[in-house]
């Protein structure tokens, strides 16, 4: 029987949050310490364990046909391989950064100056097309030192919360790209492989949405109900059902998480009352 072969990060935060996407499409991994390659009980996939810089490789060589990885890589080491899903997760940026007591007034600055970083094929691609000439010195590791030694003039790495750049006397300048994790594809899938990662991915589609989601109950005055269903965009309408109480109503609707306070106290304005919100595990549509 065919298997779709998966790579994900071997160590991390994106590990972490690969397997939990992957736990919540409902497939069981039979995970043991330290394996580079581990199977699923219940569905016809395979995992690899990889480091995250090696991945696009697999992928142009078609030992994995899919790999959750983050854009910033793909965007560095694989930009002839393409993408199927943002996943919502591992958020960040590649930003440019310099030391706090510098003076900075734009991209000139970096005319002629050294910059640190992991990322040589972002960096060089982004200041060409500026006219910006650099010296790029590639660092594998901790790149945010290279300034209070003496290596750099600034640096170029991941950005998430700051707090390493703020650790480090830094500051951020330049935003070159954000990034998060996506479902990239290989162009060697075969189309067994690729019916898997159809189901896959609408398993994926299903979470996501749920994650994004928030099912609200709520009760309305009848008089009102009409204007409080205006406010729920819903998946096409509210459910609505009349309560044991007369006048009122019990209505049931989808809300967006990122409109999620604004809907509710436009609601609460409108005359709705004991409103309940619920998270939603999957969303199937």
């Amino acid at each position: 029987m065919s298997k779709l072969k998966i790579a994900i990060q071997k160590s991390g935060r994106l590990n972490e949050d690969s397997l939990r996407i992957i736990k919540d499409c409902g497939i069981s991994i039979d995970n043991g310490k330290d394996q580079l390659k581990a199977a699923a009980r219940n569905f016809p996939l395979e995992v690899f364990y990889l480091r995250n810089g090696d991945i696009p490789q697999y992928l142009r060589d078609g030992v994995v046909d899919v790999a959750i990885i983050g854009e910033n890589v793909l965007v560095e080491k694989g930009e002839d391989i393409s993408f199927v899903e943002r996943l919502g997760f591992s958020k960040c940026k590649v930003s440019l950064a310099v030391p706090k007591g510098q003076e900075y007034k734009g991209m000139e600055f970096f005319d002629g100056k050294k910059i640190a970083t992991s990322y040589p094929n972002t960096v060089k691609k982004y200041l060409t097309k500026r006219g910006v000439n650099t010296d790029i010195h590639l660092i594998n590791g901790s790149v945010e030192i290279a300034p209070n030694i003496g290596l750099a003039d600034g640096i170029c790495d991941i950005v998430s919360s700051g707090s390493t750049l703020f650790k480090n006397n830094l500051k951020e300048v330049e935003v070159l790209l954000t990034s998060e994790a996506v479902l990239a594809v290989s162009s060697r899938i075969s189309d067994e492989a690729q019916a898997i990662l159809n189901k896959l991915q609408f398993r994926i589609k299903s979470v996501l949405k749920g994650r994004n989601s928030k099912y609200v109950l709520l009760n309305a005055p009848d008089e009102k109900l009409d204007e409080i269903i205006s406010v729920l965009p819903g998946m096409r309408s509210p459910t609505v059902l009349p309560l044991a109480e007369k006048g009122w109503s019990s209505v049931h609707s989808v809300i967006s998480k990122n409109e999620f306070w604004e809907i509710i106290d436009e609601l609460k304005e409108k005359g709705a009352e004991g409103i309940l919100v619920c998270p939603i595990e999957k969303m199937v549509v």
